[in-house]
């Protein structure tokens, strides 16, 4: 049996763990990233948390691999830009190699959390895989026969031109609309219509709006919330339908915080999905991620398979 290190490096924490070739998860540890802090720091913390992942697995791993946010030279091991961990021209997988003297390769975070679910999870057995990320931003990552297509990000892809504006810029992008932070905005402005209804009333109790407001306001029957995840799962529909249409994927897995809603979601998402795509073109099987954090974990370290 072969073993591999992985390391998800995220904004808050940084996972690290050993994960065997069959893609179980053998050992684990997490560190704050203090991305405030010069990234050379970062990586002594890095270093130090996979040894001690080894350490806890007593066994040595043929190689490592790391997913990181934002822009990434994976053929160099190099993290190219990331404003929200002040990363930049950051050779992390050369340094790690040199440190824990094995091979190391480095992905996109998305698309190590994509292997992930192939291997592992959602899509598990599946010949080609895209996962969808409904966080903050929308995440693509892309597999074909267990190893990644570099390169297929689609938050930025326009789905409604000259529609909402987008923080890259753009108008209309399918993170605009399809994100969480899309559908908050969504609720927020349909809670703004209706101050006393149901949505309004939950979004009080919680002290906040959130990704699931709108989904259990229309639970209590909530005709306003209805209308709202009506809207949503049509541009969703059409943002997958693109997808689909281009790449024809055997199962597209939904994850990020909106995507735990499971069929609430996913059950009017396939039948809109089935009038978008193009006549003759199979429906792919739309499901929710299973692995939750350990996909971007799982993924990394099978990368470096």
């Amino acid at each position: 049996m072969k073993y591999y290190a992985g390391i998800d490096i995220g904004g808050t924490n940084i996972k690290t763990g050993i994960v065997d070739e069959l893609g179980n998860i053998i050992s684990e540890d997490s560190v704050p990233t203090g991305a405030d802090r010069p990234q050379e720091v970062v990586l002594q913390d890095i270093i130090s948390s996979v040894q001690e992942s080894i350490a806890k697995a007593q066994v040595t791993p043929s190689a490592v691999g790391m997913g990181s946010p934002g822009l990434i030279d994976s053929v160099n091991g190099i993290v190219k830009y990331n404003n929200n961990l002040g990363w930049h021209d950051f050779a992390i997988g050369p340094e790690m190699s040199r440190a824990l003297g094995i091979y190391s390769t480095l992905e996109n975070d998305a698309d190590a959390a994509a292997l992930g679910e192939v291997v592992a999870g959602c899509a598990k057995g599946a010949n080609s895989a895209m996962i969808i990320t409904l966080g903050t931003g929308v995440g693509s990552g892309y597999v074909v026969d267990e190893k990644i297509v570099r390169g297929c990000e689609f938050g930025h892809m326009v789905i409604h031109y000259g529609g909402r504006p987008c923080t890259c810029g753009r108008k209309g992008c399918f993170e605009a609309y399809c994100s969480a932070t899309g559908l908050i905005n969504m609720t927020r402005e349909a809670i703004a219509e209706n101050p006393g209804g149901i949505m309004a009333k939950i979004a009080d109790v919680e002290g906040t709006v959130s990704g699931h407001t709108v989904f259990d306001a229309a639970q209590e029957g909530d005709e306003n919330a209805v209308n709202v995840i009506d809207t949503y799962t049509s541009y969703l529909a059409c943002g997958l339908a693109n997808l689909i249409n281009g790449l024809q994927p055997e199962v597209i897995g939904i994850g990020g915080g909106i995507g735990k809603q499971g069929e609430r979601l996913l059950a009017p998402l396939r039948l809109k999905v089935q009038h978008e795509i193009y006549p003759g073109i199979p429906l792919p099987r739309i499901v929710s991620c299973t692995l939750g954090y350990k996909a971007g974990l799982i993924g990394a370290a099978m990368a470096a398979k």
